[in-house]
């Protein structure tokens, strides 16, 4: 069996913040965030997608240096890469022109491996992740599953006391993530590998709770940690298990947090004081499809946790429906439960038509809208050009997220019929659109 915890401490996070500048607006991603990894630990890093997991990753493996704060590594201050730990990442990362062997191999020649010992040991590590037989195979003649078995070979072949996971399942089928997750934990609960802590970022709820010891659960807007849950299951852990379920329903009330009251909720628009609501990037039919499956629930009402199955969406998309569907006043949340409002009760009944009126009416009150909506009646010809917009919306965002929500902006206007875009100009209007030449 792995090590359980015993004390020694292996990292420390000390007042972790990184910030990012884009001209002279500054972007605080990690915001004072303590963290502390002991020898024997499965410590999950869970949360939504922007809150800085793979951040913090880059950080402790000393990729990225932080803005502010420092790492500890054995009581002594991380300086460069750490040579202690290694990463699988959620692509394959793997040479297509070397053979399984090979890419295993070249990761011993890295370390300074002596030759005549990398092949004996290369082997080796493959045939403990359950690649024996394809040693001179190539990447492109292998499985998903099989190609993230390399990643692991490869990470494991420098023996690394700290072994990180940046979502190496997420890339995968369902079966062959499934698959691998019991192969790890095979691997780590026998004590075969050296390994002596594995720290994975994850936003699957269920994955954590079944693979570790420890969750940290962080959220975003900035990235910082909300809280932590032991997971004192004994492995192998069975999923439809009542206290399993209630771990499971537990972290997906502490992500989902509560309705708070409607000025909290909305936040400000761009420019005002206080902070401007990122809108979560959905699928509007998506986000339809669960108020109608609420509707047919007993009182309207689901566990959050439950609906994963239910409506086969990963967590981390569920989760940006249901706070769409209260940013809208669609549905509120409390203690990891969601249940329809009046309101989203009748959008579920709706028409077509009727759902885009009660939409618009209900995106016209969030500041973003409000914002956007004034600058176009002001500007000539009530147009204004995408990079305009953009470019305003770099003083909130950093560049990326701005264009993401441009893009849903966008989406939600048109799907609302209150504004238009233009795809050959490059410019939106309000609606009814540009003007038609004669």
């Amino acid at each position: 069996m792995s090590s359980p915890p015993n004390g020694k401490t292996l990292v420390q996070l000390k007042n972790i913040h990184q910030i990012y500048s884009s001209g002279a607006r500054r972007f605080t991603a990690v915001e004072n965030v303590n963290v502390t990894i002991s020898e024997g630990e499965f410590v999950a890093l869970l949360g939504p997608s922007g809150c800085g997991k793979s951040t913090l990753l880059r950080i402790i493996t000393g990729l990225q240096k932080p803005s502010e704060g420092f790492v500890l590594y054995r009581g002594v201050p991380l300086k460069g890469v750490n040579p202690h730990a290694s990463i699988v990442f959620q692509t394959f990362a793997l040479f297509p022109w070397l053979t399984v062997l090979e890419n295993v191999d070249l990761a011993l020649k890295m370390k300074g491996a002596p030759p005549h010992l990398r092949t004996t040991r290369a082997l080796d590590l493959l045939d403990r992740v359950g690649l024996d037989g394809f040693e001179n195979a190539y990447p492109r003649e292998l499985s998903g599953g099989m190609r993230q078995k390399v990643g692991f070979a490869r990470a494991m072949a420098v023996e690394p006391e700290l072994l990180c996971l940046d979502e190496p399942f997420s890339a995968l089928d369902v079966l062959s993530a499934e698959a691998l997750r019991g192969e790890l934990l095979e691997l780590w609960t026998s004590g075969n590998i050296p390994t002596r802590a594995i720290l994975m970022v994850s936003h699957n709820i269920e994955e954590a709770v079944f693979m570790a010891d420890r969750i940290i659960i962080m959220d975003k807007d900035p990235g910082r940690v909300i809280s932590e849950l032991a997971i004192n299951l004994p492995h192998p852990r069975q999923r439809k298990s009542p206290a399993f379920q209630a771990l499971v329903d537990q972290v997906y009330a502490m992500l989902a947090g509560q309705t708070q009251p409607e000025a909290i909720e909305l936040g400000s628009a761009p420019g005002e004081p206080g902070r401007t609501r990122r809108l979560p990037i959905i699928h509007i039919n998506d986000l339809a499809g669960l108020l109608e499956h609420l509707a047919d629930l007993p009182e309207n009402r689901a566990d959050i946790y439950r609906l994963v199955e239910d409506l086969s969406v990963d967590p981390d998309t569920l989760l940006r429906l249901t706070e769409a569907a209260e940013l809208l006043g669609f549905a509120t949340i409390d203690k990891g439960d969601i249940t329809l409002t009046p309101l989203g009760e009748t959008f579920a009944e709706a028409s077509i038509l009727a759902r885009k009126e009660i939409f618009a009416t209900r995106i016209r009150r969030l500041p973003i809208f409000r914002w956007l909506l004034a600058m176009l009646r002001a500007a000539q010809n009530q147009r204004l050009d995408w990079d305009v917009v953009h470019t305003a919306l770099e003083l909130e965002f950093p560049s990326d997220e701005a264009e993401r929500q441009l893009d849903a902006i966008i989406d939600w206007g048109r799907y609302a019929e209150i504004l238009t875009y233009d795809d050959d100009d490059e410019a939106l209007y309000l609606e009814p659109g540009p003007p038609v030449a004669a």
